[in-house]
């Protein structure tokens, strides 16, 4: 016996060591057991588990171990894991808080010492794993920065948007970030992108857009709400203007925010530095105002800062999933455009609202001295350019 054992069990898989030396034992007969253990050191359990195996004639099915054998993944030991790298790596985004593990200062073996901080043992072939499954993959280069060296307070702006977002979310305040996408024609035109057609039998389209007399465009306004990962998208069929733009956020509030943050009175935005939420733009200040004013809402502003547009949330977590939602259709009138971009949804649970506005904005409205000045701004150091917060006025009217 001792002989076959050393000769066999380097050969054998694990199933199969387990029922040769429960065979052993079953032809040495009384004691069998316990001289298979002397002679290849396995444990009782083994054998006899092997023994029972063997006499209940199951079906060999390739598998070495039964269905649910093995170590059990790290996603069912820690249900929360996903959450918890996400949070590492968002959290340690240098100058750029888009999702992208390339750009990030976190490596894997930095996510694992931290998991391991918080008592969760992983390692980090597992983290490159789950990151590879949550979208994350290591990229080239990308050409997207602004020409010139880059402004020296980039990143501690950015970790202020951070900062105040997570401490305000925890807080059960809503944080929206906002932007307009770029105008889009409306009409039979080429859309970017392809869809499922039968073969050899493309959509037709016209072949230029300048030959028409009369161009008709929409300017989507996108407000992102970071808390639940709801979008809102304002159609509007005129100018991209401040009083637009703040508009889009008055009507986001009335049909998402006031309903989901019933008991808020304040409200972070995040935009960029330019267009019609820029920072110089004394229209987007007066209509913040009018807006604090009506709703009775602290309205708290960050923008990014110059050249980095491209890293507002809104643009990577809702206006990228609409332009891959309408990819290939063409627009032929507004009401597709507003239909295509109320049916973007993702297997992450984004989920957007999408209404039409056919206002006519007023291109280029001035506000006066007067009026700037009744602002109640409070700017927020020490960043004041970028940073600030909007009050209701005193005895201002406020619509419920």
């Amino acid at each position: 016996m001792e002989q076959r054992i050393k000769m066999m069990l380097p050969q054998l898989n694990e199933r199969q060591k387990r029922l040769f030396l429960a065979s052993e034992a079953l032809a040495f007969g009384r004691g069998g057991i316990a001289e298979v253990m002397r002679h290849s050191g396995a444990s009782r359990n083994t054998v006899k588990k092997g023994i029972a195996e063997l006499k209940s004639c199951v079906v060999y099915d390739g598998k070495v171990r039964q269905s649910g054998g093995g170590p059990k993944f790290a996603e069912d030991k820690n249900p929360d894991i996903w959450d918890r790298i996400q949070a590492i790596v968002d959290g340690s985004t240098y100058g750029n808080p888009m999702r992208v593990l390339s750009y990030t200062t976190e490596s894997l073996r930095k996510i694992e010492r931290k998991l391991k901080d918080d008592g969760i043992i992983i390692s980090y072939v597992t983290v490159g794993e789950i990151l590879e499954a949550m979208g994350y993959s290591k990229q080239t280069n990308q050409k997207m920065l602004q020409a010139g060296a880059a402004h020296p307070d980039r990143n501690a702006q950015f970790e202020h948007i951070n900062n105040t977002a997570a401490k305000y979310i925890a807080e059960g305040i809503p944080v929206i970030s906002v932007d307009a996408k770029k105008k889009e024609n409306i009409g039979n035109f080429k859309n970017s992108g392809q869809e499922y057609r039968r073969r050899s039998d493309p959509r037709k389209v016209f072949d230029h857009d300048f030959l028409l007399d009369t161009l008709e465009k929409i300017a989507p306004y996108g407000v992102y709400n970071v808390n639940s990962n709801i979008g809102f998208v304002n159609v509007g069929t005129s100018h991209d203007t401040s009083e637009f733009a703040v508009e889009s956020i008055a009507r986001w509030w009335e049909t998402v925010g006031k309903h989901t943050y019933p008991n808020s009175s304040r409200l972070y935005i995040n935009c960029d530095g330019g267009g019609s939420n820029g920072t110089r733009s004394r229209m987007w200040k007066y209509q913040l105002q009018q807006f604090a004013d009506c709703t009775a809402l602290e309205v708290e502003v960050s923008h990014f800062p110059p050249g980095t547009s491209k890293w507002n949330k809104v643009e990577h977590r809702l206006f990228c999933y609409i332009s891959k939602n309408w990819s290939g259709k063409p627009l032929v009138d507004v009401q597709t455009a507003v239909d295509l971009i109320g049916s973007t949804a993702t297997t992450a649970g984004l989920k957007v609202i999408c209404v039409r506005d056919d206002t006519e904005y007023e291109f280029a409205k001035k506000v006066s001295d007067e009026e700037f000045n009744s602002i109640n701004v409070t700017k927020i150091s020490p960043y004041c350019a970028w940073n600030y917060r909007i009050a209701p006025r005193k005895n201002s009217h406020v619509i419920n």
